[in-house]
């Protein structure tokens, strides 16, 4: 049973043009041909700014055991109204070539592993 209360939430957790990060958090990622690759497991935000940095993708294992991380920069996600998901313009060799970590072994994402990553994707690291 939906209250007030709970519709209040709903209509201010998502928008036109906004999302709470909770609701990203989980969201499916396909590739440009529909494959599903993964979710998204976290969002890294600037703490200055406020700009995401990364979405980290968890890609790969089975049933979510063994998956590692990946941070994407955020300028690599579209999000899919009909896919109800993210669509990134990456083939999977290409993604299991790129930066990653397992989820015990967070990196310390400064700005030389920002570089990286960011190279990696073809842009410049921003922060």
């Amino acid at each position: 049973m939906t209250t007030a209360s709970d519709e209040t939430h709903i209509a201010t957790n998502e928008t036109s043009h906004l999302i709470a990060s909770n609701k990203v958090e989980g969201t499916a990622v396909y590739n440009r041909e529909g494959e599903r690759l993964g979710s998204i497991h976290s969002l890294m935000i600037d703490k200055r700014s406020g700009a995401i940095e990364y979405a980290v993708l968890t890609f790969g294992g089975l049933f979510g055991l063994g998956a590692d991380h990946y941070p994407l920069p955020w300028q690599v996600l579209v999000y899919d109204t009909g896919k109800g998901g993210y669509v990134v313009n990456l083939d999977k060799a290409v993604l299991e070539k790129a930066p990653r970590y397992a989820g015990e072994r967070e990196p310390s994402f400064d700005p030389d592993y920002g570089r990286d990553v960011y190279s990696y994707y073809g842009f410049l690291y921003p922060f």
